[in-house]
């Protein structure tokens, strides 16, 4: 497991390779076919370089499980919920603290609502803000409307300065496009 303030940040036990390793691999592989490659970067590039920033609504606790419920849900990061991938998840505040086992969900009151499940994390509190690391790849373009949630912001962080490269959408934008056909208007 990787510390906080680490420069690389990886989904759970792997070591993907520096894309200068990777690109001088596929090259020694091509090389003589005479041919152009066209590759998505993946998320080898952009995976680690997207943080998904919740605030801990609550925290509860019954006999069997401890559940941190925060407002972030998996129509802003479905990967946990589709195919049950590993982001690390860490209180924004760096302190020590105790580790505890807890599912780590959302707001939305489904069943696959959930980021971690079963998990040891840092003892968070209501109020405070966690990180969701490496959600750069595939966090917001698999994010949606579920539930009428608006999509969040995106940031783009360099050195000291923040810039909101895309605005958190409102109720505005869930409603763009959509028409009520003249039949179903009330008429006085």
């Amino acid at each position: 497991m990787k510390v906080w303030g680490s420069s690389t940040w990886t989904y759970e036990d792997e070591e993907p390779p520096h894309p200068v390793q990777y690109a001088s691999t596929i090259l020694e592989e091509v090389r003589g076919f005479g041919c152009t490659l066209i590759l998505e970067p993946g998320r080898v590039i952009v995976g680690n370089s997207g943080v998904l920033i919740s605030k801990v609504l609550y925290t509860k606790e019954n006999e069997e499980k401890r559940f941190v419920i925060v407002d972030a849900g998996m129509n802003d990061l479905v990967r946990p919920s589709y195919y049950g991938s590993y982001h690390q998840i860490l209180p924004v505040k760096q302190e020590t603290r105790e580790e505890v086992v807890a599912d780590v969900v959302g707001p939305i009151c489904e069943s696959s609502d959930f980021l971690a499940k079963g998990r040891k994390i840092p003892n968070l509190r209501s109020g405070e803000l966690i990180a969701v690391m490496s959600a750069g790849a595939y966090g917001f373009s698999m994010s949606t409307n579920y539930n009428s949630r608006p999509r969040v912001a995106e940031v783009l962080v360099r050195d000291d300065r923040m810039f909101v490269i895309r605005r958190r959408e409102d109720y505005e934008d869930l409603v763009r496009g959509e028409e009520i056909p003249e039949f179903l208007i009330s008429q006085p």
